[in-house]
């Protein structure tokens, strides 16, 4: 069973070249059935945020009309980068199972390991400058938060 969803993922990772895109694909899956799917569309859209794990996310949560995606399982083409495993984390779900990995990913150019990399250097030492400004101002949204009894925890 778990065989065709990842041979879904990686068809549409080879599909999506041939239409002009990344060679990356995903699906979600509820219930042994696929509930979305998604393919790199960066170079596409002009949008450094259109992996194909975002774009099954954003399908899958629309679909649902749920944030929390507990209960599904994203098979991808490729390791996820760091951003994309972040949103999987974000979403909640319950397991990834992906064909290439992350070293895979770096050999053919793309950033992975640099920006996995870049997790593990103090925050003064990184190659974007990062600086905190503003945190007392920034700290009224977070208490205004704090304070909401109504609020949905995610």
């Amino acid at each position: 069973m778990l065989n065709r969803f990842m041979e879904e993922a990686i068809r549409l990772s080879i599909e999506n070249i041939r239409m002009g895109g990344g060679p990356f694909g995903a699906v979600i899956v509820h219930d042994n059935q696929i509930i979305s799917t998604g393919v790199n569309a960066v170079i596409i859209n002009n949008d450094p945020t259109a992996h194909a794990e975002i774009q099954a996310i954003r399908s899958a949560c629309h679909k649902l009309k749920n944030i929390n995606l507990s209960g599904c399982s994203i098979f991808t083409s490729c390791e996820p980068c760091p951003m994309c495993l972040g949103a999987i984390y974000w979403a909640h779900l319950d397991a990834i199972y992906y064909g290439n990995s992350r070293k895979d990913a770096h050999k053919i150019g793309f950033a992975d390991e640099i920006i996995y990399a870049e997790f593990n250097r103090p925050v003064s030492q990184r190659s974007i400058p990062m600086i905190q400004i503003y945190s007392d101002e920034a700290k009224q949204a977070f208490l205004l938060w704090e304070e909401l009894e109504n609020k949905k925890r995610y």
